[in-house]
């Protein structure tokens, strides 16, 4: 909650500024009954013409003044607000880029997106009814008081049974809210375990039914019973006042004054009841988006980054060592090898050796918990993120490809790029027949998570889209899984050919796709149990000749398995 309101500070003059001009529009509010009251007992009944002519053109005046009064308070009010909303949204925007993987865990993209919307749209819905009504109605309401009181003190009686019932209203309301606070976290926590037991699923189903079913019943008892205390106090301000009128003890056009200044009364106490409606939600949402915005990211920038001239590309691993944070042991271990500029290095292992990990800590996602990672003799920690990433192609596990044009997503690691340079990193990629088949080319539309083109050519166009980057190091993170045989087989020759010069890792499944590599990296449980070509670990390292005897024949497998 004080992370959010920090953002409000800078609007404090905006803030006392709706507070002197909605303290302008009560007072003309409240003056207006007053005129009134005069036009009847002093114009009206008197017969007095130009009492009439001029207090009717000064309740005009101050009309105008409170009118120009409410415009201002709510243009002032939705600009604060929806200006505190915008840095809100910029400051979440930004903090969820800077997190890494690590953080990023902590919130589901679901949770991510509910919060930088409908959280801040609370939060700024909350903010204009509090800027507009929370100076506006107990100046209001305190004000009407005193103007009844002065008006009529025999009559007070009347607006004090309205307050009672308004305020026993106010509690049942608020009592329902709470209800449905509280309730509500417990629902929250089941909806948890949706995904594990179906049974509490629909256990929390029936009891979100039950409290919005509680809570809906409760708001739907408050607005008639207010409604109706508001017409109640009226009828009963008339039967009171009509005696007191008939025996000359108070002036009609008094007793039409009271009844306005308490409806006034009664009014702000319902605006009241609204903003504690909404200020409990929004102080949830507040909570929700604090909790992203008081993250703080693990990786982080260095204070004095070193120069990388002009990157190589050679990546070494120094007896690096890894483990998830609040995880017991290391993903892995002791791992040691150095990828050079223009070789093929493979990483091979089962499921859950580490494989994807070691990718993940090239580009930062993570950092190293031992060891180190040096790019030209540069440890990687010492780089700033930007020049480090910037020498990174990262083609990842799943294809993402964004909305927008087929050229939009080329260009998403190099702004500037030509469409000859498009087509020629289509090209090597493989994708140039499906493209070209597209009625618009490269100007062809992606939906969102590029859902209109098939897994193989979302796997083809994220591989061109690193290779227009032209990086010095390509990470690619079991990237050809979703090719066929042939189309794996051609693109590798493509890539060995057109970007040889810069350093290649590849995780890889398929002992088809890593057969030529220079060097290939056998990872079990974590560990490093093989390094060496393909013929060498056929002779030297059982895991891999397990690994390649499970997927290709010894005839096919060629002399490394003599």
């Amino acid at each position: 909650m004080k992370t959010v309101l920090k953002y409000y500070k800078r609007y404090l003059p905006a803030v006392i500024c709706i507070g002197l001009v909605l303290f302008c529009q009560a007072m003309c509010e409240l003056a207006l009954p007053g005129y009134m009251s005069d036009i009847i007992n002093n114009g009206v009944i008197k017969g007095d013409m130009g009492c009439i002519r001029s207090t009717g053109l000064l309740m005009l005046l101050v009309a105008a003044l409170g009118m120009a009064a409410s415009i201002t308070a709510n243009l002032l009010g939705a600009r604060t607000a929806a200006g505190a909303a915008c840095r809100l949204r910029e400051a979440l925007f930004k903090k969820v880029t800077s997190f890494s993987e690590a953080e990023l865990q902590q919130f589901s993209t679901a949770s991510l997106i509910t919060r930088s919307t409908n959280d801040i749209q609370m939060i700024q819905q909350a903010s204009v009814m509090l800027l507009r009504m929370a100076f506006f109605a107990p100046i209001m309401g305190i004000g009407a008081v005193i103007k009844a009181v002065n008006t009529s003190v025999p009559l007070s009686w009347t607006i004090a049974v309205s307050l009672a019932a308004v305020i026993v209203i106010m509690a049942v309301s608020f009592t329902a809210i709470m209800k449905e606070r509280l309730e509500g976290i417990l629902v929250i926590r089941a909806f948890n375990t949706e995904k594990k037991e179906q049974s509490r699923f629909d256990d929390a189903n029936l009891e979100v039914t039950g409290i919005n079913r509680f809570v809906n019943k409760a708001m739907s008892f408050m607005m008639p019973a207010l409604t109706f205390v508001m017409s109640a106090s009226g009828v009963l301000i008339v039967w009171a006042g009509a005696h007191m009128v008939e025996t000359g003890t108070l002036p009609i056009g008094d007793m039409l004054a009271y009844l306005q200044y308490a409806m006034h009364v009664i009014m702000s106490f319902l605006v009241i009841t609204m903003m504690f409606m909404m200020i409990p939600r929004a102080m949830v949402s507040a909570g929700r988006v604090g909790q992203v915005l008081d993250v703080e990211p693990t990786i982080t920038e260095p204070a004095e980054p070193e120069k990388l001239e002009k990157a190589r590309g050679q990546l070494t691993f120094r007896n690096v060592a890894f483990k998830y944070p609040d995880a017991d042991e290391e993903v892995i271990k002791n791992i040691d090898f150095t990828a050079e500029p223009g070789r093929f290095t493979a990483i091979i292992g089962g499921t859950g050796s580490g494989k994807s990990t070691i990718l993940k800590l090239i580009p930062r996602f993570y950092d190293v918990t031992e060891g180190e990672i040096l790019l030209d003799g540069h440890d990687i920690r010492n780089l700033s993120l930007s020049q480090l990433r910037d020498q990174i192609g990262y083609v990842p596990q799943r294809g993402l490809l964004f909305s927008g044009t087929i050229a939009d997503n080329m260009r998403f690691g190099k702004e500037d790029a030509t469409d000859e340079e498009i087509g020629h990193a289509i090209a090597i990629a493989q994708a140039a027949d499906f493209v070209e088949e597209k009625e618009d080319g490269i100007n062809s539309e992606i939906a969102q998570g590029g859902t209109n083109v098939s897994g193989g050519q979302k796997q083809r166009l994220s591989i061109a889209r690193a290779l227009v980057k032209k990086p010095s190091i390509y990470l690619f993170d079991d990237s050809f899984s979703a090719l066929d045989f042939k189309t794996d087989k051609i693109l590798r020759e493509a890539l060995a050919e057109k970007v040889g010069d810069a350093a290649m890792i590849v995780v890889a499944q398929r002992i088809n796709t890593i057969l030529d590599a220079d060097q290939i990296i056998v990872l079990d449980e974590g560990r490093m149990v093989g390094k060496g070509t393909h013929a060498e670990l056929m002779r030297n390292c059982e895991v891999y000749k397990e690994i390649a005897l499970s997927q290709l024949s010894e005839e096919e497998l060629g002399r490394g398995c003599e």
